[in-house]
């Protein structure tokens, strides 16, 4: 057997604290951009099966139980008591939770509590930057407070995030934009946004990457699968070689986060760079059962000293359940065919199991 007896989440974000009807529960199984068909379910994905196939033992039910029961049995113990039944049935025992995505989500400190685990902050870049401009009167302002916010939040956080791929797409010039190239771009964004306002501008998301890679801390940037309504022929994470190349040996890592389906475009990419890893949450979420076809394909091509687990949870506690034992479940089967066929020795298996489960991350990190 292969054992993953504790896991570090290197990418989540929190639970919703309120109590959710189908509609709502469902509508998190999907990253669409609206309401399933008509006649159709968001249960009817690889996500929605895994949900039903993990989660109900947890609050007392059959595997594999109708979406109706299961929420019922929701409702009865309440969004704390489920929440906590939930999260403290992943086997995860540290949290990276990236706090900027709106709604009522908990923090750090309540996945920590909740889950009876360890949580830390990652801050997202983009996020701060829309703080710091609606409460920075004019360009320099703007411009000081921001590199003054990214450095004071490296105090704290364990992580930059970035969704640059989101907001713009991957093919950035890899090159830090001059000084007056910056301060054009912030008096045009500046002028042309409200309050809360997105950031999209290419030379500030450039501007911002740079400011973060000073700072020394691990930055993650999306590529893949992500928002409703992303364009994923953008976020392909082989665009990100030239900005690769470009920060290789500034002390700073750089985390491929979610990729899939260009799973094996962000596994190369950790092979050839030194500073460079890959993130399997979405990988294996997305693909349920067949998650550990898709993870066979991962570690074709990355060293498994650059692979991290996540779970890539957003909204519901089944996610992070799902995240973890579908990891789990793959990885035994995968390193364990490899043990069965002589191709790895038992001691082999383990000890990588163990890497990717929370040993990369500690060190990427610094966290234990």
């Amino acid at each position: 057997m292969i054992e993953t007896p504790s896991l570090v989440d290197q990418y989540c974000h929190g639970v919703l604290r309120t109590e959710l009807g189908l509609g709502t529960f469902e509508a998190h199984l999907a990253r669409g951009e609206g309401p399933p068909a008509a006649g159709t379910t968001f249960f009817d994905t690889q996500t929605g099966f895994a949900v039903r196939r993990w989660c109900p033992p947890l609050l007392g039910l059959e595997p594999h139980c109708p979406p109706a029961r299961y929420l019922a049995r929701r409702r009865e113990l309440g969004v704390l008591e489920s929440g906590r039944k939930l999260l403290r049935g992943t086997g995860i025992t540290t949290y990276l939770v990236d706090t900027g995505l709106p709604g009522d989500l908990t923090g750090p400190g309540e996945m920590a509590s909740t889950g009876a685990a360890d949580a830390h902050e990652i801050v997202r870049l983009e996020l701060l930057a829309e703080q710091v401009a609606d409460t920075s009167g004019t360009v320099e302002s703007f411009l000081a407070n921001l590199a003054e916010s990214v450095h004071g939040a490296a105090v704290t956080a364990v992580a930059f995030t970035s969704v640059a791929g989101v907001r713009h797409g991957l093919a950035l010039a890899p090159e830090p934009p001059g000084p007056g190239e910056v301060r054009g771009a912030a008096g045009r964004w500046l002028a042309g946004r409200r309050v809360g306002g997105a950031l999209g501008d290419p030379v500030l998301l450039r501007h911002l990457l740079w400011i973060a890679v000073a700072s020394g801390r691990p930055l993650q940037l999306h590529a893949g699968l992500g928002e409703p309504g992303l364009r994923i022929d953008r976020t392909d994470p082989v665009l990100l070689t030239d900005f690769a190349r470009a920060t290789a040996g500034l002390g700073t890592d750089l985390v491929l986060l979610h990729g899939y389906p260009y799973h094996r475009h962000a596994a190369h990419l950790a092979g050839i760079f030194p500073h460079v890893y890959a993130d399997l949450g979405a990988a294996l979420v997305r693909t349920g059962a067949r998650a550990a076809a898709v993870l066979s394909e991962i570690l074709e091509l990355a060293p498994f000293g650059k692979l991290l687990f996540s779970s890539g949870a957003h909204g519901l506690p089944e996610l992070h359940v799902v995240g973890a034992r579908l990891f789990r479940e793959a990885l035994a089967r995968v390193l364990g065919a490899w043990v069965s066929e002589g191709a790895w020795s038992q001691a082999d298996a383990q000890r990588v199991a163990g890497l990717i489960a929370a040993g990369n991350a500690k060190r990427v990190y610094g966290v234990e």
